[in-house]
């Protein structure tokens, strides 16, 4: 969703792997300190919104390749964490432990089978992603502001010309979707674990990436995409607790494999937004900061 939204407004948003490093370090850290997981949320969507300014900046701003400025931030975050472990929390490759966020358990849903074992007890995160994903689809799609959203996506230059702040709207949409991709490393560190590790993202930020592809550019198709993809990592995980006559680093291909084939198919009928990285002049008319 998070790539969803920053490149419906234009924005090529490769820096999902940062953000969900950024959000992960932060809840914990903050979790740490105040021994309050909420709060490590929050701090989560801090820090995500601080890396989508930043994104900004050198794509908006600067008028940096998207693509390069996006894959800078994921290395520059990769190794700000894992400088961070280390300083913090001395030369560990994970954290201490925290407390983690609580599990809710939908009474209604554990009693389905199978479907009860998918979505019957998760972090609150999980539920909000569920609901978010068809919000965020009717502000994208039913709304004047997500009208706008997609129209600087499509045609920076008509958008202008009716008075939309071009920049200052990419500007919140980055900022918007650091905040939702820091909720998944939120999710991540504190939902699925408890502790932070270096790396502990392992490259989900580039399948989500995958999934906006294959989802279109629409929430809803994002999110089922993303459910495929998780679907695959469980089972790879699951293999390996039977035994098996492959070897582990051939069932932990599995997911990133499926990206691979998923993508391969599916960029050859999809239509991004017709402005999709493209730079619009940070000086010119309503949208100049």
């Amino acid at each position: 969703m998070a790539g969803t939204l920053s490149e419906r407004a234009g924005v090529i948003n490769i820096g999902l792997e940062g953000k969900l490093l950024a959000g992960a370090f932060a809840a914990v850290y903050v979790t740490y300190v105040t021994g309050a997981p909420w709060l490590g949320v929050l701090a989560a969507m801090a820090a995500g919104m601080l890396v989508g300014l930043l994104l900004g900046l050198f794509a908006i701003r600067l008028r940096a390749d998207h693509v390069v400025a996006g894959v800078g931030i994921n290395i520059l975050l990769l190794g700000l964490t894992t400088w961070l472990l280390q300083v913090v929390w001395g030369g560990r490759g994970t954290s201490p432990a925290v407390t983690s966020l609580p599990r809710w358990s939908i009474p209604v849903l554990r009693d389905i089978p199978v479907v009860g074992e998918l979505l019957g007890s998760h972090s609150p995160l999980v539920y909000f992603t569920l609901l978010a994903a068809p919000a965020l689809w009717l502000v994208l799609f039913r709304t004047p502001a997500g009208l706008r959203v997609r129209l600087i996506g499509e045609h920076p230059e008509a958008a202008d010309t009716v008075g939309i702040a071009v920049n200052r709207t990419q500007y919140l949409t980055l900022m918007a979707a650091g905040a939702l991709a820091a909720l998944g490393g939120a999710q991540l560190s504190l939902g699925d674990l408890a502790w932070f590790s270096q790396n502990m993202s392992a490259g989900r930020g580039y399948m989500a990436l995958a999934a906006n592809v294959f989802g279109q550019w629409n929430p809803v198709g994002s999110l089922l995409a993303a459910l495929l993809f998780a679907l695959t990592d469980a089972v790879q995980m699951r293999i390996q607790t039977l035994p098996n006559p492959w070897p582990a680093e051939l069932v932990q291909m599995l997911p990133y494999l499926l990206t691979i084939l998923v993508l391969s198919g599916a960029v050859r009928r999809s239509r991004p937004p017709a402005a999709l990285g493209r730079h619009y002049p940070p000086d010119h008319g309503a949208g100049a900061l």
